[in-house]
């Protein structure tokens, strides 16, 4: 009963977001264009950026790995009314299973979403679960981030950003990072340092862009 309606609450909220917040994307011109092939990616939050995470996504159809404990569960039922999928896995519990979900809805025809610093951090560190999901699939990584003008953070270990209404966002989307099949453990080390330098420059870059604005 509870996870029901914490899951509706959480879901009209971000419906109030969707619908009242004016969205601008920079960098996201070559992402798009794959989408307009029918080709399809892994995106790449930080933890920290989830709230609007949903609505960064342009393609026709999305996984993401969601933890297995309550919060997941709330997460997947709100997701899922937004017409996200999910499988359910964490680095901490349940990551074959996870992978492998994630491996077969990509096999599916869906696109990856993956939070590579979450459920627990350490923030802003990129752990090598993404990087494998890259290898596995042939997909390209695209990093991405939002930031929004009017928004307040929570002390949680992620500083979780939660956008105000009628704020404006801006979405920013790194360069694409490919791993190919035959990358060995020394050179995924390299692809998910990578990663992780990107992500916190975008979102450095998507911070700034409102302060100067």
């Amino acid at each position: 009963m509870k996870i029901r309606v914490w899951a509706s609450l959480t879901f009209a909220l971000l419906w109030l977001l969707k619908v009242t917040t004016r969205k601008q994307y920079i960098g996201a011109d070559d992402l798009f264009a794959r989408w307009n092939r029918g080709e399809q990616v892994i995106m790449a939050f930080w933890h920290s950026r989830i709230v609007l995470m949903r609505f960064g996504y342009r393609g026709s159809k999305a996984c993401v790995m969601n933890s297995i404990h309550r919060d997941g569960e709330i997460i997947t039922r709100v997701l899922k009314r937004f017409g996200i999928a999910a499988v359910r896995g964490s680095s901490s519990r349940g990551w074959v299973g996870g992978l492998k979900g994630m491996v077969e809805a990509y096999r599916l025809g869906y696109d990856l979403i993956v939070v590579p610093d979450g459920p627990r951090g350490p923030y802003q560190r990129a752990k090598s679960g993404v990087l494998q999901l890259a290898r596995a699939t042939g997909a390209p990584v695209y990093p991405t981030t939002y930031s929004a003008a009017w928004h307040i953070r929570i002390g949680s270990w992620d500083r979780l950003m939660i956008p105000f209404p009628f704020s404006r966002i801006v979405y920013v989307v790194g360069s694409p990072i490919s791993v190919p099949e035959d990358t060995t453990t020394a050179q995924l080390e390299q692809k998910r340092q990578e990663l992780e330098e990107r992500l916190r420059t975008i979102t450095g870059q998507a911070d700034a862009y409102f302060e100067h604005s």
